[in-house]
């Protein structure tokens, strides 16, 4: 009986022995794999710095561009307004020409009589002159230069 614990402790011995062996090589590995992850880690820590930078003066540049966008664009309100008012003032323009030609339209169409009457008239007033100046011609001899400067003042 006695053989039979002492064959039982030197098995629960070398078990022991084979489990910290076990456990020693499991350690080592792990050790090595926790190296390549510190090493991998610092590697993106470095990265990551590169990226912060970079991110930084690219979140500058951007700032500057917006900054000249805004200012452009401040500028560029004046021009629009410039240019909506001479719009303004060229569809009022429009419409006070086209008032004005209504309103022309509208006093020829009221007055085509008077004026009608006015041109009868004046048709009258030039045939009286032919025949006042055919009589007066009759009644006086007229010299050929001046029937020449009186036919060219007709016309």
């Amino acid at each position: 009986m006695e053989i039979i614990l002492y064959l039982s402790a030197a098995i629960a011995a070398i078990a022991f022995l084979i489990l910290v062996l076990f456990i020693g090589r499991t350690l080592k590995s792990l050790q090595v794999t926790l190296d390549s992850v510190s090493k991998t880690l610092t590697g993106l820590e470095q990265q990551l710095e590169g990226v912060t930078r970079e991110t930084t003066e690219l979140l500058t540049k951007t700032n500057g561009l917006a900054e000249d966008l805004q200012k452009k664009s401040e500028s560029l309100n004046g021009v629009v307004d410039a240019v909506k008012d001479v719009g303004s003032s060229i569809k009022k323009f429009g419409g006070s020409l086209q008032n004005v030609t209504s309103s022309f339209d509208r006093q020829v169409e009221q007055n085509k009589d008077k004026v009608s009457q006015v041109i009868q008239w004046g048709q009258v007033l030039l045939e009286l002159r032919e025949k006042w100046a055919a009589k007066k011609a009759k009644s006086e001899p007229i010299s050929e230069e001046k029937l020449v400067r009186v036919r060219e003042r007709d016309n």
